[in-house]
C-alpha cells in the first residue's frame, strides 16, 4: 500500500471542441487485509491513510472491540497491505454473525438491521444537543473546502466530526463507510466525548451510513445529499436527526426536528 490517497496520470481529455494532453489527479484504491488473533477476519478496500483509525474504528463496528484497550497490539504492514490485530481477550470469532441477515424488534417495534453485528453495536442516541440553521449551513460549507482531494479527484468521500461551532477533524476514503470508521477510530484512540459532536457526511445518507452513525454515537448527521427511507426509518427510532440537502443556505430535516433551533 501507498502512504498517498492520490496519484498522476497521463490522460486525454476532449472539451467538447479538440483533445488535450494532460495529467489527471487520481484516486487511489487499495486492498487491506485484517488479521484478527492469527486469523483472516476481514479484507476491506479502501484509500491508503488512516489505516490504524480504520482498523479500530471497524471493529468496533463490527462489535468486535468496544473500547480501544481491547487491542493488545495492532501492526500495519502498509506496503504489503495487511493489518495484524491482537486483542487482550482471545475470542472465537463467529463469522456468520458477520455476514447474516437477522431480524428483531426493540421497545416494541420492529427494527430490521442487515447483519447481527448491527444489534449489538447501534446505539439509541439520547442527548439534549442542538444547532442552528446557520450552524448547518457553516460545517457543510466547511468540510466541502477542506475537501482537497474531492475537488483533485472526485472520486472520494469526506466525513467530519464536529461540534456546532466547527469541525474537530476530517477523513476521507474512496469508500463512503470507511470514512465513517476512520472517524470511529479517530475517536476511540483520542477517547473523544460524543454527546456534543456531529457527523458532516459528503454522501447520501444510506441505511448503513445512518447504522455507522448510531454506532458511533452522534445525534446529528448532516449531508449535502438525499437520505433513503430505511435510513430514516432508523434515523427516527435510533435518535437521530438527519438533515440532508444542506445547499445554499437550505437544508430538509427529516427526523428529530427538534434538535434544530427555531423549528417548531
Amino acid at each position: 500500500m501507498l502512504n498517498e490517497i492520490t496519484t498522476c496520470q497521463p490522460i486525454v481529455k476532449f472539451n467538447g471542441y479538440s483533445f488535450i494532453e494532460q495529467v489527471d489527479d487520481i484516486a487511489v484504491e487499495s486492498a487491506l487485509t485484517i488479521i484478527l488473533d492469527g486469523e483472516e477476519f476481514a479484507t476491506i478496500v479502501c484509500s491508503p491513510s488512516e489505516i490504524q483509525e480504520l482498523v479500530v474504528g471497524f471493529l468496533a463496528s463490527e462489535g468486535i472491540i468496544r473500547v480501544f484497550a481491547d487491542i493488545q497490539s495492532i501492526q500495519v504492514d502498509e506496503e504489503k497491505g495487511f493489518a495484524y490485530v491482537d486483542l487482550i481477550n482471545k475470542q472465537s470469532i463467529q463469522k456468520e454473525f458477520h455476514s447474516k441477515r437477522f431480524i428483531g424488534s426493540c421497545c416494541g417495534k420492529g427494527r430490521q438491521f442487515y447483519f447481527y453485528n448491527d444489534v449489538k453495536t447501534a446505539k439509541t442516541i439520547r442527548t439534549m444537543l442542538t444547532i442552528t440553521p446557520h450552524q448547518c449551513g457553516v460545517l457543510m460549507r466547511e468540510l466541502q473546502e477542506s475537501s482537497a482531494h474531492f475537488q483533485k479527484t472526485g472520486g472520494v468521500h469526506n466525513a467530519a466530526l464536529c461540534t456546532k461551532d466547527g469541525i474537530v477533524v476530517t477523513r476521507t476514503d474512496i469508500g463512503r463507510h470507511n470514512a465513517l470508521d476512520k472517524l470511529f477510530g479517530y475517536c476511540l484512540i483520542h477517547r473523544i466525548p460524543l454527546r456534543d459532536k456531529i457527523i458532516a457526511f459528503s454522501g447520501r445518507i444510506s441505511s448503513e451510513v445512518l447504522l455507522k452513525a448510531a454506532k458511533i454515537g452522534v445525534s446529528i448527521i448532516l449531508s449535502k445529499s438525499a437520505p433513503t427511507n430505511l435510513a430514516l426509518d432508523l434515523a427516527a427510532e435510533l435518535g437521530i436527526t438527519a438533515i440532508g440537502f444542506i445547499r445554499g443556505g437550505g437544508f430538509n430535516v427529516y427526523t428529530h426536528q427538534d434538535r434544530i433551533q427555531g423549528l417548531g
